[in-house]
């Protein structure tokens, strides 16, 4: 039984799915919103897990670099899948964010914000570099799905938990906030040249049940984290040149949550597609953190939004938006409960 167990443990090691940062990204973000809508009793004991989420990915991880180089770095050139690197990038800035908002740790945050930035720094010019300069390209229709979308969501992180320890950089916090806002911008250009190429896919392309995966809600997610990062700087930030830019910044961020609000009837209407006229089974599969994650975030994007604005009226979308949110994490780390527990049956047997 023993070998079996350890067999079960290297095959997960070496097939970890390189977006499995998605599940701590996904935790993290709807154990925030908990928090903002003074429901503790949720919001602590999905810190407390989401941080063993934490440390067995990275464990996973670090045991796959070891062990199985040669595969991490096929995903990293496969366009479809190496993007999936990046939820550790958002996966460490979101828990960074828990500490932060949470229990009010600016230090363990700091760390992790750093981290969060070196996996950015090495992750987005290595894709950019790989995925450029490979000899054998896939076609736009399977070469891009929704999780180029963390290209935006892994930039944007760095300013919503960056803005949250704009005070740390005194003396420096005026240079420290002239660079999140880089950040915010370059993330908002990355969303409007990559939803371009995915809204050309889905018009002008043939796309099946098959290829309408769950990742295709972080179309959603990418703005509502674009929304989280303009309101961060509007509420956290106190450089006087952001005076100035305060208008801009408020119609930028109202313009990306707009645009997030869209997408989510539209992401309803195609998973019914998909699940009730198409008929595809819904089994579980790593891929569905990607779709909880955007309503977690969508829910305490609009929550700041509202602070930002002023608008108490907005805030009846996150009371209603939590739920939602609750549910889909619960059904999906149910599937992760079940498909644990299938695959240590099946090998003891």
């Amino acid at each position: 039984m023993w070998n079996k167990t350890t067999s079960m443990i290297q095959n997960g090691i070496r097939d970890l799915f390189p977006a499995y940062f998605a599940l701590v990204m996904a935790t993290g973000i709807v154990s925030i919103a908990c928090h903002l809508l003074t429901m503790d009793f949720l919001a602590f004991p999905l810190f407390y897990l989401n941080l063993f989420f934490y440390l067995i990915l990275w464990l996973m991880t670090i045991a796959r670099l070891i062990r199985h180089p040669k595969r991490i770095l096929d995903d990293l050139s496969n366009h479809r899948l190496g993007v999936g690197f990046l939820t550790l990038v958002a996966g460490t800035n979101v828990l960074g964010s828990q500490f932060v908002i949470l229990i009010a740790n600016t230090t363990t945050a700091l760390a992790l914000w750093i981290l969060g930035l070196a996996l950015w720094l090495f992750l987005i010019y290595t894709l950019f570099t790989v995925l450029t300069v490979k000899e054998e390209k896939p076609p736009l229709e399977s070469g891009i799905n929704g999780a180029w979308m963390l290209f935006v969501v892994s930039t944007q992180s760095i300013v919503v938990l960056g803005m949250l320890l704009v005070s740390r950089f005194s003396p420096y916090e005026e240079m420290f906030t002239f660079a999140m806002l880089g950040f915010y911008l370059l993330g908002c250009m990355l969303y409007i040249v990559l939803i371009s190429l995915i809204l050309y896919r889905f018009m002008f392309f043939k796309i099946g049940a098959d290829e309408m995966a769950p990742p295709y809600w972080i179309n959603m997610g990418a703005v509502a984290i674009t929304t989280l990062a303009g309101d961060n700087l509007l509420l956290k930030g106190t450089a006087p040149f952001l005076a100035d830019l305060t208008p801009f910044i408020k119609g930028f961020t109202l313009f990306f949550w707009a645009a997030g609000t869209w997408w989510i009837p539209l992401l309803f209407l195609l998973g019914a597609w998909r699940h009730i006229y198409k008929r595809y089974p819904l089994t579980y599969h790593p891929v569905y953190w990607g779709l909880v994650f955007p309503m977690g975030m969508y829910t305490v994007a609009t929550f700041r939004l509202a602070q930002v604005m002023k608008l108490d009226f907005l805030l009846l979308i996150p009371q209603f938006f939590i739920y939602i949110a609750l549910i889909a994490w619960l059904t999906t780390v149910i599937g992760l409960a079940y498909q644990l527990v299938k695959s240590v049956v099946s090998e003891r047997r």
